[in-house]
């Protein structure tokens, strides 16, 4: 049987992170490719840039 998942594992002051996915054209086929990164939220906006 599946536990169940608890809910106080969330604590105050916690960091929280965002999933970032970005396509990747290859240059070489150009198929694309999927790039993934986990990243604290405020620093989506940095990730997306590169």
């Amino acid at each position: 049987m599946a536990k169940k998942v608890v809910a106080t594992l969330k604590k105050e002051g916690g960091k929280t992170y965002a999933k970032v996915i970005q396509a990747v054209k290859s240059p070489k086929t150009g198929a694309y490719t999927f790039k993934e990164v986990i990243v604290p939220t405020d620093e989506v906006q940095a990730a997306l840039k590169n």
